[in-house]
């Protein structure tokens, strides 16, 4: 198995190194605290796996006070194009009334981004935003969904790496890369 990571590095392209995802994660954190400054104490809802490395990074950089929780929800599971939604666990941190900030991995098409969202939604939430480490530049997107607070934008090209796996291989990479160059 490990071979499909080492054959996946050797058919991709470096995107963009840690220092610079990095650097762009402290620009959006900076954002994210200007919008939350003053306001009640917002849920932070990591959307696992994919999210956990970029949302850890950015709530580090934030100075907002942040409630944790997170939320596991998924139309790919282990492959490389996507299915139907698969809730595996939701919060368990009430969110009504709440201001909500969902971190994830990648805004794509917006299918999995859109449920949840309205999953915070109809849990009566009164305000959710997105933060994505990446959106994938194409016109494929769902109606009725953006990302509030972007790291990234990635070509139209399966990715993978800080956070996004290959296979279920590579989240831990502290790069993106995209396949086939």
């Amino acid at each position: 198995m490990q071979n499909k990571l080492a054959d996946a590095l050797k058919n991709s392209e470096l995107l963009f190194d840690r220092s610079h995802i990095e650097a762009q994660i402290r620009r959006i954190a900076a954002d994210i605290d200007a919008e939350y400054a003053g306001g009640p104490r917002p849920v932070y809802l990591t959307i696992m796996h994919g999210g956990l490395p970029f949302a850890a990074q950015l709530a580090m950089e934030m100075a907002t006070d942040l409630e944790f929780d997170y939320l596991h929800a998924t139309r790919y599971r282990g492959a490389t194009t996507g299915s139907g939604l698969a809730w595996l666990h939701r919060p368990a941190t009430p969110l009504r009334g709440r201001r909500v900030l969902l971190a994830d991995d990648i805004l794509d098409e917006g299918h999995t981004l859109k449920a949840v969202k309205h999953w915070c939604e109809d849990e009566g939430a009164a305000d959710v935003r997105i933060a994505v480490l990446a959106v994938k530049n194409h016109d494929r997107r769902v109606e009725g969904i953006d990302a509030d607070h972007i790291a990234l934008e990635v070509p139209d090209r399966y990715v993978y790496g800080y956070g996004m796996d290959y296979h279920e291989q590579g989240r831990n990479l502290p790069a993106l890369y995209a396949l086939g160059a």
